[in-house]
């Protein structure tokens, strides 16, 4: 005889329904079956407040002579699949990639507005801190390898799949003129420092005060 079946009926139905529960309530604190993004986790909020002291305060410049194009993206990562293609299969849930590595479905969950769609080509990979932004910030002195390489970050906090609606509300600007949720704000703040901190790019004064405000509510 089986130790579940040693068990009274009455309870045999309890214990099942337990065991549901506790499945299910795994699956939401771990996001399991849910499309959660995959973000690399940045610096707590204190490493970040630190961070942020050290960041030269100047004003943006070269804005007029930003172009797109002198951050080459997206590149390949492995195999067939470029980063855009890499981001999208971390951040999303049973993604599924065709033998170009083009994701043919898939669920996937945007942070920055609580959007999910299970259609790949209605989320942007985001430059957490946009490409222009950092052109502004001293990236207009730097080499196109090191460009690239910002552009194409899968180790910093930089790159993360969210609905292309966000994202182009978004645009290029920084905490000082556009956040996402609320909820969501704490992290992004503390990506943002590190990937500036990590490139050695400034900060004006309205962003720091962004900053400040947020990562102080940590």
């Amino acid at each position: 005889m089986s130790a579940m079946s040693a068990i009274p009926a009455p309870r045999r139905t309890l214990a099942a329904a337990l065991g549901a529960l506790l499945l299910a309530l795994t699956a939401l604190l771990t996001g399991a079956g849910t499309a959660r993004a995959a973000l690399p986790t940045p610096v707590t909020a204190a490493t970040a407040r630190t961070y942020l002291a050290t960041i030269a305060v100047t004003a943006e410049s070269h804005t007029t002579t930003y172009d797109r194009a002198l951050f080459p993206h997206w590149i390949t990562i492995a195999g067939t699949c470029n980063t855009r293609e890499t981001v999208l299969k971390r951040d999303g849930v049973n993604v599924v990639t065709d033998a170009g590595c083009a994701a043919v479905s898939g669920s996937w969950f945007s942070v920055y507005d609580n959007v999910t769609t299970t259609s790949a080509s209605a989320f942007d990979i985001d430059h957490l801190v946009p490409l222009a932004e950092a052109w502004r910030s001293g990236a207009w002195a730097w080499t196109t390898t090191q460009r690239q390489a910002f552009a194409n970050d899968l180790t910093r906090p930089q790159l993360i799949a969210v609905s292309a609606s966000s994202n182009r509300s978004k645009g290029d600007q920084d905490p000082s003129s556009w956040l996402p949720q609320a909820s969501y704000r704490c992290t992004y703040a503390r990506a943002w420092v590190q990937v500036k901190y990590y490139y050695g790019l400034t900060v004006d004064s309205a962003e720091k005060s962004a900053l400040s405000s947020i990562l102080n509510g940590c």
